[in-house]
């Protein structure tokens, strides 16, 4: 994974700057973000650069695919709800899972995730090729997703412009929050000044 880079965009969502896009941080979409691949959709970055473009995958789109069904033998190892996570629209065939270890060590078959902020900072992501006992009892949290989302070099700064995301830091409990539904609501109303009123936003804006 690749280290932070910033991005500093004169572009403001309801009174916050949106100032950075960096590795370990979140993208929550805003209420104007109807794509249907993102909607209401938070997304861990993943990997960034300013020529590589950007990858992450969305935290809170649980799919009706147990991973007992796909990935049998990650069964035991992950976090509930034991099921498959729609990562993003890309190479949905392809997997890709996050672990989160206790302490500061890097057992095999896990790699650490080389974010900017101390939130995220004991997650990795599992070979899930590597035998599943190599990683028992030395990871915390665990979960499978399915595809990821990507964006080439200016893409996501251009989308940030537009109004389409918010960047805000990540929680410790987002990646593996027990309630993935409601994940949007719970990071906008943590944020500060007016951006957390837009948790109250009905899920269809002409009620608004």
């Amino acid at each position: 994974m690749r280290g932070r880079e910033i991005f500093f965009l004169r572009t403001h969502h309801h009174g916050v700057m949106a100032e950075a896009i960096y590795v370990g941080g979140l993208l929550v979409a805003t209420p104007r973000l109807d794509d249907p691949n993102f909607r209401r959709s938070v997304v861990l970055i993943l990997e960034h650069d300013r020529t590589g473009g950007t990858l992450g995958v969305v935290l809170n789109r649980p799919s009706d695919v147990s991973v007992l069904q796909v990935l049998p033998v990650w069964d035991d190892l992950v976090t509930g709800p034991a099921v498959l996570f729609q990562g993003g629209p890309v190479q949905t065939d392809s997997a890709l899972a996050l672990a989160a270890v206790p302490s500061g060590g890097e057992p095999l078959g896990w790699r650490r995730l080389h974010a900017a902020t101390p939130a995220v900072s004991r997650l990795g992501t599992v070979d899930l090729d590597a035998p599943p006992e190599i990683l028992a009892g030395e990871i915390a949290q665990m979960r499978i997703f399915a595809g990821y989302a990507g964006w080439n070099s200016g893409q996501l700064e251009e989308e940030i412009r537009e109004g389409a995301w918010y960047v805000v830091e990540a929680d410790p409990a987002d990646t593996f929050y027990d309630d993935p539904g409601s994940l949007w609501r719970a990071v906008l109303r943590r944020q500060p000044g007016e951006l957390a009123f837009v948790a109250t936003c009905p899920d269809d804006p002409s009620q608004n």
